[in-house]
């Protein structure tokens, strides 16, 4: 029984020193992430340091896995539901930024149809060229001006998930030099693309 006892308590201590890591943690990216994280690098850091602490919990690492970015959260209300100040959204600014949108979801659908041409191209390039994080956040940023707080706590998710997607696009279709892209990898590149291209919908669909 005292076995037992001392075993339950180094369970219980252990379990509560891991907790705090992975909280601050998760704080340290949302934070970051609303106050201007804005580099591809920076942002990846910040994911990679999320992940690797909620590995640690089982439960943590599946909150990290299916965090509820998109549509799918909870958060995230139905668009149809959304309050929008139709002059904000009527005003210049906004109606700019609604078109550099579409032109960041015209730039998925270029990809898509680039790789279905050649699967071995290189779409780096593009990526880093269409799709700065400074501009790119600006940009939905502005969008959001339009519509209501509670709104705006699940397309911020939605921003958030953009950014992510970017990431892990980028990541996902580098090659080694001299090594030709797999079907395997071709298919993890396409399914990234239609991802990102269903966050774009995801939040577009506020503004419509």
């Amino acid at each position: 029984m005292k076995f037992s006892a001392f075993v339950t308590s180094l369970f219980l201590v252990g379990s509560e020193a891991f907790a705090p890591n992975a909280e601050i943690a998760r704080s340290s990216t949302a934070l970051n992430s609303e106050n201007g994280v804005t580099t591809r690098i920076g942002f990846l850091q910040q994911s990679a340091a999320a992940v690797a602490a909620f590995t640690l919990i089982p439960g943590q690492a599946n909150a990290a896995k299916y965090g509820g970015f998109g549509a799918g959260s909870p958060e995230v209300i139905d668009p149809k539901d959304a309050i929008v100040d139709e002059d904000i959204l009527k005003s210049d600014s906004v109606q700019n930024a609604l078109s550099a949108v579409r032109g960041y979801k015209q730039s998925v659908g270029d990809m898509k149809a680039t790789l279905a041409s050649d699967n071995q191209a290189d779409i780096g390039p593009k990526i880093r060229k269409d799709f700065d994080f400074s501009v790119l956040r600006t940009d939905l940023n502005a969008i959001n001006a339009a519509l209501d707080e509670d709104t705006q706590r699940g397309t911020d998710r939605i921003v958030r998930a953009i950014l992510q997607d970017i990431t892990e696009l980028e990541v996902s279709q580098k090659q080694k030099p001299g090594v030709p892209r797999s079907e395997t990898r071709l298919g993890n590149v396409c399914k990234k693309l239609d991802k990102l291209e269903k966050s774009f919908d995801d939040y577009l669909a506020f503004a419509n």
